[in-house]
C-alpha cells in the first residue's frame, strides 16, 4: 500500500518532535553540568529542566552522559554522511578532510558551549569513557566506508589505520582548540594537524 501524503507528513512531524526533545534534553544537560558540575546533576533535574518526565528521558537516553554527548554524536553522524557523498575521484584522506570542512561550513565555528562540553568530557571520567566509546564506534564505521570506497576487503589494515588517524586528528584538534580557544578557529587548527598526519596517505 502506498504511503499517503498525510501519513508522510505525520511521520515527519513525529520525527521532528522527537529530535526537538532530544535537543532540549541535551541542552539542559549541558547547561546544568556547566553550572553545577556533572556529579551534582541528576537525570530528574535534566528532565525537569527540559520540561519532560523521567520516563521520557529514559526513552531517549541511557544516562546523563549520553544526553551530554548527543550534540557531538550528531556532528559525527553528519560527518559520515558527508564522507559517503564525496566524489569517487578523491582519495579517501582528501574526502575525509573535505567532509570535515563541509561540516564546519554547515554548522559554523563551534560555540563556547561546545568547548565547555569538550573540557567537561576531558575532566570527568564517566563522560570521557562514554565519548571514547562513541569515537571507537565511528572509527569502525569510517574504516568500513574507506574499505568500500577504495575497493579493499572488510577490515583491511590500511582502512583501519586511516580511520584511526583521522579520528585521532579530530580529537587532538578539539583538545588544542579548547586549550587555545578562542585564539584560532577550529578549522585552522585541524588543517594544520591534518597536514602532519597526512604524509603516509598521500
Amino acid at each position: 500500500m502506498a504511503t499517503t501524503t498525510g501519513e508522510t507528513t505525520t511521520g515527519g512531524l513525529r520525527e521532528r518532535k522527537k529530535e526537538a526533545t532530544r535537543r532540549a534534553l541535551h541542552e539542559a544537560a549541558m547547561r546544568l553540568a556547566v553550572e553545577h558540575g556533572l556529579d551534582e546533576v541528576t537525570v530528574e533535574a535534566i528532565a525537569d529542566a527540559a520540561g519532560v518526565s523521567r520516563r521520557t528521558f529514559s526513552n531517549y537516553f541511557a544516562g546523563k552522559e549520553d544526553a551530554l554527548l548527543y550534540g557531538d554524536e550528531q556532528r559525527m553522524r553528519r560527518l559520515l554522511e558527508n564522507f559517503g557523498s564525496r566524489p569517487p575521484g578523491e582519495t579517501s584522506w582528501a574526502a575525509l578532510r573535505a567532509s570535515f570542512r563541509a561540516l564546519l561550513a554547515e554548522q559554523g565555528e563551534p560555540d563556547p558551549q561546545w568547548a565547555a562540553q569538550a573540557r567537561l568530557a576531558r575532566a570527568h571520567p564517566s563522560v570521557l569513557s562514554r565519548q571514547l566509546g562513541h569515537y571507537a564506534a565511528f572509527e569502525r564505521c569510517i574504516a568500513d566506508l574507506i574499505a568500500a570506497r577504495d575497493g579493499l576487503p572488510p577490515g583491511a589494515l590500511r582502512s583501519r589505520v586511516m580511520a584511526g588517524a583521522f579520528i585521532s586528528t579530530l580529537r587532538l584538534a578539539a583538545h588544542l582548540w579548547t586549550d587555545d580557544q578562542p585564539s584560532r578557529p577550529l578549522g585552522e587548527v585541524a588543517d594544520e594537524l591534518f597536514e602532519e598526519m597526512a604524509r603516509p596517505f598521500r
